[in-house]
């Protein structure tokens, strides 16, 4: 139930997949009962392998040092990073190709800040989610003009592995100029963590939140023109739902595969428990929904590598891939849980720690119910011919 993929394709896919078979999933237990953290020898091996394998520059310009991949090649890197737990494949940082847009007329930044992320020497996050964020969007931060920058103020949510990077991307409201994006040092004066709460996961990367007090920003800081930050805060949502879909293949595809093997050998009376047919659905069902899945992602994908095609209508096959990919991987995770029995209830067993990962993938990055709204919002304008 593969798609089908040119050989370049599949040789780059199968040497995601060693590395995440040899450096990832061995250590998934160890993090899981330590608060999601690993010796520190072992996390600067896991993190030097992925650099060797170019992993950081994934998205990034060729013409840059970057592997500057296809977006079906980085969808089929992605899918092998979604079967480890943990959010371990989140050990290296991303350069991805709308930063060095943003910031192609600024070698300082570029120099800086991007270039060190391609090189694996510096961690990003984003700091976007604001606490009235929901359905929409929303800037209440601001970016005051004083003679030499910027004074920020404002509040930052879930602002996911700030714990771990050495700069923040900010979008703020910079007086007439609109929503604008910030490269702010995280060690700046000003910048607080008001809470670093516990969640249902346990990762490495935690989402703490950040107040913003008077934070001195200046000029060469700031990212493109007027008006720009939520374009650009788009962009990163766009290349976020695809590769938060592509992680949601290798999950269910690990969970199917784990739970397969589970009920052929499990021994139930005189029979397997895989030839139950309340078993069998559950496993169709499965298949079925990731196969589907699998398709829609990967079109998604070529999609974005022909070109041509329209921006919100490209923006909208990425809610769709989303939207889909997150819910099914729920599911899946959901039927794999109960076939496994109490057995899936233990935290050493992938699937439960699967269960409780996946879900907030239909939250993050746009909730399941704003991708609809994306959606609906494009049928309505363009129909289906134009989505």
């Amino acid at each position: 139930m593969q798609i089908e993929l040119d050989e370049s394709t599949r040789n780059w896919q199968q040497l995601v997949r060693r590395y995440v078979d040899s450096e990832l999933i061995p250590w998934e237990v160890t993090a899981e009962l330590n608060g999601g953290e690993l010796p520190a020898e072992v996390m600067l091996r896991i993190q030097g392998e992925a650099i060797k394998l170019g992993l950081p520059g994934m998205d990034a310009p060729a013409n840059r040092g970057g592997l500057g991949l296809s977006m079906v090649d980085q969808v089929a890197a992605w899918e092998m990073l979604g079967r480890a737990t943990n959010a371990l494949c989140w050990c290296f940082p991303e350069a991805q190709s709308w930063m060095y847009e943003a910031c192609g007329d600024s070698q300082y930044q570029l120099e800086t800040y991007i270039q060190p992320l391609l090189a694996g020497s510096r961690r990003e996050a984003y700091a976007i989610t604001e606490a009235e964020s929901g359905s929409h969007e929303v800037v209440n931060s601001t970016a005051t003009p004083t003679t030499d920058g910027y004074l920020l103020n404002g509040e930052k949510w879930f602002v996911t592995s700030g714990n771990l990077a050495d700069f923040l991307f900010v979008q703020a409201r910079a007086g007439d100029d609109g929503d604008t994006l910030f490269i702010v040092d995280i060690d700046s004066p000003g910048i607080a963590i008001v809470e670093n709460p516990l969640f249902s996961h346990t990762f490495p990367s935690h989402h703490p939140t950040y107040r913003f007090t008077d934070v001195a920003v200046p000029e060469r800081n700031r990212i493109g023109g007027t008006h720009s930050g939520m374009d650009y805060s788009r962009s990163w949502f766009r290349h976020e739902r695809m590769t938060i879909a592509a992680r949601m293949l290798g999950a269910a595809t690990r969970m199917i595969e784990e739970a397969t093997e589970w009920a052929s050998q499990r021994q139930i009376l005189d029979e397997k428990l895989i030839d139950k047919q309340a078993v069998q659905f559950m496993l169709a069902d499965s298949s079925t929904e990731l196969w589907a899945a699998r398709l829609m992602v990967y079109e998604a994908a070529r999609a974005h590598d022909r070109g041509g095609v329209d921006l919100k209508s490209l923006h909208v096959r990425c809610s769709m891939a989303k939207l889909y990919a997150t819910e099914m991987a729920n599911r899946v995770a959901d039927r794999c849980l109960q076939i496994w029995g109490g057995r899936g209830y233990r935290r050493d067993n992938a699937v439960e720690r699967f269960f409780r990962e996946v879900r907030v993938d239909r939250i993050w990055e746009g909730s399941s119910e704003i991708q609809r709204m994306i959606i609906a919002s494009g049928l309505a304008k363009r129909g289906l011919d134009g989505m």
